[in-house]
C-alpha cells in the first residue's frame, strides 16, 4: 500500500468479523426464501450499521450459503481479498445460535487468548456481530453458522497464529467491524496476545526480541519456551511497561546489536524513522573505552553496526560490546522505574551472541535455560 497517500483520505475498510457477520445474514436471507441480495446490512458494536456487498450464495434447505470478500480498504494486510464464508442451517423454531468455524478458520490450542482452548478462533465480538446479525433475519429460531475461509490455512502460515498456537487457519477478528489504516496504537495493542499468553503460561520471566531472528536464536540457542519470547517490533519502551502492568518480574532482550544498541543509548522506539543514532552509541562508548583515533575513524566508516561489531570481534574489544549490553539493561530498567530486572544478549544476523550482561546470564541460569554463547562464554 502506498503510503505517501494522506491519512484523512484513506479508504476505510471491514474487518474478518463484520465479513462473517455479513455472510451469515446473507445466508440466512437465503433461508428464509428471500433472493440473494447485492448488499447486506449488519449491526456494528458501537450500534452503527454497515452495508457490504455479496460475493455469491446458494441455498439447499435446511442449509443456505453466502461469501463476502474480505476488503481492508486502504490498510489492506494479509486477509485482503479472501473470501469469507458463511453456512446456515436451521435447527427447530427455537433455540440458540451456535457459531463455529469450519475449513480455514484455526482453532484455539493455547491458554491465554480471549477464546477458550479447543473452541473455534471467532473473537468474542465477531462472535456477537454474527448472531446479532443472524437474529435481524431469523429472531428465535435455532440455527448453526459455519465460518470457512477456503485459504486461511494457507494463509495462517502468514501471520502470528502458529506463535500464538491457533492450528488450520486465520482468526476471525475485529472490535468496531471497521478497519482503519493501521496507527501506531493499532500495531502496538496487536503484539499483546503474545505478551498476555506468557503471562497465562505462569513466566514471570520474559524474554523481548525485536522479530523474528531474535525468536529464533532464543528458540534454537537458548531453548527458551516458546510462549515465554516476545516479538516487540520497535515498540521495547510499550513492552517494558505493558510487562510490568503484568506483573512480569524480569526481561531478557536479545536481538540484533543494531536494534539493541539504541536502548543503551535510552531510545525506546527503535524504528530508524524515529531514532537512528546506532554508529554515534557505539562510537561514543567506544572513544570512552580508550580506543585509538584511528580506529575510531576505520570504525565509521562501516555502513551498519553488524560490520563494526564484527571488527570490534576482531580487535579483541568484545568487552566494549559487553559493556553496551549493560548500558542497555540498565537504562531499560530505569525505564521501568526499577520494577523490572533486565538482562541483555547483542546478536549478529547469523544468531552469535556479541555482547551481553551477567544480569542475563544469571537470569537465563536461573529459569533453566541453555545458556550458549559460545567459546567466549566466560564473561
Amino acid at each position: 500500500m502506498a503510503r505517501d497517500k494522506d491519512r484523512h483520505t484513506w479508504r476505510e475498510g471491514y474487518s474478518t468479523g463484520s465479513c462473517a457477520a455479513g455472510a451469515a445474514k446473507a445466508a440466512c436471507l437465503l433461508l428464509q426464501g428471500d433472493g440473494l441480495p447485492e448488499r447486506v446490512e449488519i449491526p456494528l458494536p458501537n450500534s452503527a450499521r454497515l452495508i457490504m456487498p455479496i460475493h455469491g450464495g446458494k441455498t439447499g434447505y435446511p442449509e443456505a450459503r453466502a461469501c463476502i470478500v474480505k476488503d481492508g480498504g486502504d490498510d489492506t494486510d494479509i486477509t485482503h481479498g479472501l473470501e469469507i464464508h458463511a453456512t446456515a442451517r436451521y435447527i427447530s423454531p427455537l433455540g440458540e445460535v451456535y457459531i463455529r468455524g469450519g475449513h480455514g478458520v484455526g482453532t484455539i490450542t493455547k491458554k491465554g487468548l480471549a477464546i477458550e482452548v479447543g473452541e473455534s478462533a471467532i473473537n468474542p465480538v465477531p462472535r456477537r456481530m454474527i448472531r446479532e446479525a443472524v437474529r435481524e433475519v431469523f429472531p428465535k429460531e435455532e440455527l448453526e453458522i459455519i465460518i470457512e475461509v477456503p485459504v486461511g490455512e494457507a494463509v495462517a502460515m502468514g501471520t502470528l497464529n502458529p506463535r500464538l498456537g491457533i492450528v488450520g487457519g486465520i482468526s476471525i477478528l475485529g472490535t468496531s467491524g471497521i478497519v482503519r489504516p493501521m496507527s501506531e496504537e493499532a500495531f502496538k495493542t496487536s503484539i499483546l496476545p503474545e505478551l498476555d499468553q506468557a503471562v497465562a503460561y505462569g513466566h514471570k520471566t520474559i524474554v523481548l526480541t525485536p522479530g523474528h531472528y531474535g525468536y529464533r536464536v532464543a528458540r534454537e540457542r537458548f531453548k527458551i519456551p516458546a510462549e515465554a519470547i516476545i516479538q516487540m517490533g520497535n515498540y521495547i519502551g510499550f513492552l517494558l511497561e505493558e510487562a510490568v502492568y503484568r506483573r512480569i518480574e524480569q526481561v531478557i532482550l536479545l536481538g540484533h546489536i543494531g536494534k539493541l544498541i539504541k536502548v543503551s543509548g535510552g531510545i525506546f522506539q527503535t524504528h530508524n524513522r524515529v531514532a537512528d543514532a546506532r554508529m554515534e552509541i557505539l562510537l561514543a562508548h567506544a572513544a570512552l573505552a580508550g580506543i585509538n583515533k584511528d580506529t575510531l575513524k576505520y570504525l565509521a566508516e562501516f555502513p551498519t553496526t553488524e560490520g563494526a561489531a564484527s571488527e570490534l570481534l576482531r580487535l579483541g574489544e568484545q568487552k566494549l560490546l559487553h559493556h553496551l549490553a549493560h548500558l542497555a539493561s540498565v537504562r531499560a530498567q530505569a525505564f521501568t522505574y526499577g520494577q523490572l530486572s533486565v538482562g541483555t544478549v547483542m546478536t549478529l544476523l547469523n544468531g552469535q551472541p556479541v555482547g551481553w550482561d551477567t544480569r542475563a546470564r544469571k537470569i537465563m541460569e536461573e529459569q533453566v535455560w541453555v545458556w550458549s554463547v559460545g567459546p567466549k562464554s566466560s564473561s
